[in-house]
């Protein structure tokens, strides 16, 4: 899609981004989960110090799709890595490659960084964000489960 431009979030765009993560979690039926303000994602990645990055996706100068990300490491291969915390399109954008090119925007950065691997969670019930893997040649991990202790 031509008319789409991705750009990296600066604290400016900390409203932004935190409005895309409000629509992300209303899609995932998670919106009673987040707490996080705009200075909270300001700090998280925008601060002196950030913990993770931010791509803003942006149609005819609206923002319409988001991808958060940090690097991890593999001790086994000795390697950073890079993982995808969020990657959102609003729906009324979806279809439109927009998702591909925010992927392929982190992809190539994983690489030009020297990361091993790629990874990221996805819910199971989201078949259409499913789909959207399968197609671009990703595959769950046999063995693995996501733990978490809050």
């Amino acid at each position: 899609m031509s008319e789409i431009s991705i750009t990296a979030a600066s604290a400016e765009d900390a409203g932004v981004v935190h409005a895309l993560v409000l629509a992300l979690a209303r899609y995932e039926k998670l919106e009673h989960e987040v707490t996080a303000t705009v200075d909270d994602i300001r700090s998280l990645l925008l601060g002196p110090r950030p913990l993770a990055e931010a791509i803003i996706a942006w149609h005819q100068g609206n923002p319409v799709g988001l991808a958060v990300f940090f690097h991890n490491i593999s001790t086994f291969a000795g390697k950073p890595g890079l993982f995808l915390e969020d990657l959102f399109v609003q729906p009324e954008h979806r279809r439109k490659g927009i998702g591909r090119a925010l992927f392929q925007h982190v992809a190539q950065l994983a690489k030009s960084r020297g990361c091993r691997r790629l990874e990221w969670i996805v819910l199971d019930w989201n078949q259409p964000a499913l789909d959207f893997y399968d197609g671009i040649g990703a595959r769950v991990r046999d063995g693995w489960m996501v733990l978490r202790l809050e």
